[in-house]
Formats: C-alpha cells, structure tokens, sequence
C-alpha cells in the first residue's frame, strides 16, 4: 500500500432507502447547498456520495448512498449490498420512504436493516402539505420508535430533523473531529471509461466508487482523503466527461457539469488518458479549461500495462502529445496503471512537485533582476513607439500570477508576452504548470 486513507472521525449520518424517495434531496436540504444530484429518474445515485455537514456548530460527515432495490443486476446488487454496509458503519441511519406509497422494496430493506433500529429514524418524506401529515401515523405499525415527517424540497421539519440528528450524536460514544489540515487537492477528470473510478479506489485503499466497464458509471463527484509521505491528498472522483453533441439526458448534462466544476476546488488535475487512443480533441478541451483556472495538470496515460511494448514507447507518445497540443507542452506525461499501481508514486510525486510550484512566490527584487537579463538578451520590438516595462511583480499564487507595468499597453507586441511567459516558466522554477500574466500602462 504507497498510501494511507485518513479515516474519517466525524459522526457519520447515512441516508438510506430505495430509488426516487428523496434521498439526494434530503442530503442536499441537510447541507444546505447543492451537492448531489437530483433527478425524477430512480437510481440517479449509484455511489455513496458525502459530505461535511455543520449543524449548530457541529461537524457531521454526511453521506447519500445508491437506492436499495430488488433487482438483480450485478450493479444494482453492488449498490444494494453497500448501502447495507454503510448502514452497518453509520452512527445514525437517516431511513427515508415515501408518504404516498411503501412498496415492497420497502419492506425487504427495512427488514434488512431492522438490527439497527437504536441507531436509526425513519423520515417519512414528501410531506408537503398539512393533509399529508395525517399519514404519518400509518408508518407508527412499522414499529420504529424515532420517525419523522418531512418535506425535504420544501423544508418542512428539517428544523426538527436537525435537533434529532443532534440529540443522536450527543447519546453516542464520544468522537474525535478531524483538525483541519492543508490538504494537496486532486481532481480525476477525463474521458467515460477511462479508470477514473479505478485510480480513486487505489488512491484510497479501498472500493470507494464502483466500477463497471460500462461508460458512464460514475455520476456524482465521489471524495476521499489518504496521507502519503506524511502529505495529506483530497482526491475527487468525476463523471466521464464527453463532447456535448454526445450528452443524451438530464443527469449525465448535471454529472458533466458537476465534473467540470471540481476543477475550481482543485490544486491538481489529474487528466486521465487512454494510453491504446492518446490524446484525443475531448482532452485537448478539458486541458484548456484547467488551464483557464491556472491549475496544475499532469496528463495521465492510464491502462498503460495494456500497450505492446516497443522502444523509446514513452518517449514518442510524448512528442506526439507535445506536437498535437504545443501550447501545453510544459505538463507532465506519465504512464499509469490503475488496476496494477505501475506508476503510482511517481504520479504523487510529481502533484507534490506541481503543488510547491503553484504555491511558490518570487522575490519582487530577484524578478526584476530576471526580467533585465531577458530584455539584454532579447530586446523588446520597437513599432513606432519606444515600449517598456517598467517593472513586474508576483501577485498570486494558486494559481501563480504576475502582473507587469509597461509604458503603452497596446503596443506591447503578443509575442514578448509569449516570450516572457516562457522565460518565467524555464528560469523561476515554474517550468510544470500554468501561470497568469497581466499587463497595466504605468
């Protein structure tokens, strides 16, 4: 094992039950923003999906799981036995049917979880009107001692939800939360089907997301914690992410989106590629939009252990990157085998190499000393105006930006940008990721 998952430590509140109850709902309304999706189509949610939730100046980890159903495909009992799981792990079980009906998905799962009633409420969702909380008492022959009534899409009761939730944690063993650390965050985006799911369950140590050869599996964003090198990781699992043409329904156009927005809560990228296809004008994409964000990118050629090998292999997919994608020819290349661990340290490795370049910053004297060894050697083109710079200075970092100070802005030719942009890069020890530069007249 190159990597040790931090465990959580905080109360764990799972919420469980079968498709189209609420479920995401609920986690959504208990976190008070949007974070996992919600759609009308039952099974949107296949992989347990969590989150920190703060109650009263309380910390919770909250988590959304797949709905438990009866049917028999290999995926659905994948979703169906982990949902048991968790319920087995959870210091409380938030067990959500509907008001309207119980069907008999309801009452097998039910049954399957009844050996933990002391740690469970059942939530009797989609009471959206006073009429429907006459219903409530229907569910009393159940024979749960804790039940509640709520309408998770129009807030009724999750006041009174919260308190219970509360009045759990504080009757259970005492736990210790979590302090909060600078974590090296990672973001696992790419192409359906390309082992994004696969490298997040080696990271982790553990089957954290499922996986299926079937495109598409992942749809929520799934996160774990691992500590390597005594560095602490975040890493974030994401959707396949396809060209828009291809998007077919709801969920997958909220998953893609989803996917993209990890970007923003990220330090690191990591771009999986399939090594037997190389880059593709999908990842050439996504690379772009990591650029925009100025974070850090290692493109990552996974199902390496699949390629026959032949001379110099690494070595040519590179140049062939490098010449299809020019302008992103600074970022790390690196062969990976997900379902092995061929290739493994040396990608955190290389994040922990790209997470110093983004957080380091430049002396303001050191850079304007650089800046006039590159002038000498190559001097600024004189169109008509005579243009200068008269001084640059380091303004941000993660992402890295610098702002420089010239005499006439608009005639600072787009090739001395370019031109100063490489040299920042190659001399100042950011030679791996992206940095931001902006010009102001002065």
């Amino acid at each position: 094992m190159i990597s040790s998952p931090i465990k959580e430590k905080l109360f764990k509140v799972a919420i469980l039950g079968r498709p189209n109850v609420g479920k995401s709902t609920l986690f959504n309304r208990l976190l008070g923003k949007h974070r996992a999706i919600t759609d009308p189509t039952p099974g949107v949610t296949r992989d347990a999906v969590e989150s920190e939730c703060t109650i009263d100046d309380s910390r919770f980890l909250l988590v959304d799981t797949g709905g438990f159903n009866l049917e028999t495909g290999e995926m659905q009992k994948c979703i169906s036995d982990r949902s048991v799981r968790i319920a087995s792990e959870a210091g409380l079980i938030l067990l959500v049917v509907d008001v309207n009906s119980l069907s008999g998905e309801d009452y097998t799962f039910i049954e399957q979880i009844r050996k933990f009633e002391e740690k469970l409420i059942l939530v009797i969702n989609k009471v959206d009107s006073r009429k429907q909380e006459d219903s409530v008492w229907n569910f009393f022959e159940l024979g749960f001692n804790r039940l509640l009534g709520v309408s998770a899409e129009h807030n009724r009761n999750i006041r009174q939800l919260k308190k219970l939730i509360l009045d759990a944690a504080r009757q259970a063993a005492p736990y210790i939360e979590e302090a909060e650390k600078d974590y090296i965050r990672l973001s696992i985006l790419g192409k359906p089907n390309t082992g994004k799911s696969t490298l997040l369950n080696l990271l982790l140590n553990e089957e954290k997301a499922l996986v299926s050869e079937k495109p598409g599996t992942t749809r929520d964003t799934i996160e774990g914690r691992l500590i390597y090198k005594e560095i602490p990781f975040q890493v974030i699992d994401t959707a396949g992410i396809r060209r828009k043409g291809k998007i077919t329904d709801a969920v997958e156009y909220y998953s893609v989106n989803r996917a993209i927005r990890s970007i923003n809560e990220s330090d690191i990228v990591f771009l999986l590629i399939e090594a037997r296809e190389g880059l593709s004008e999908q990842d050439k994409k996504i690379a772009s939009l990591v650029g925009k964000k100025g974070r850090g990118i290692i493109f990552v050629l996974n199902k390496w252990d699949l390629l026959i090998p032949v001379p110099n292999q690494l070595n040519a997919i590179k140049d062939r990157i490098h010449f299809l994608f020019p302008v992103m020819d600074f970022v790390p290349v690196l062969p990976l085998s997900a379902l092995t661990g061929e290739g493994i340290r040396r990608l955190l490795d290389t994040s922990i190499k790209l997470w110093k370049q983004l957080h380091y910053r430049v002396d303001t004297s050191h850079l304007n000393q650089a800046l006039k060894d590159w002038v000498r050697h190559y001097s600024l083109p004189v169109r008509g105006r005579n243009v200068k710079i008269h001084y640059a200075t380091q303004v941000g970092i993660n992402p890295v930006e610098f702002i420089f100070f010239v005499n006439h802005l608009k005639a600072f030719p787009l090739i001395y940008k370019r031109y100063l942009k490489n040299r920042i890069q190659q001399d100042l020890g950011f030679g791996n990721i992206h940095i931001h530069l902006k010009f102001k007249e002065d």
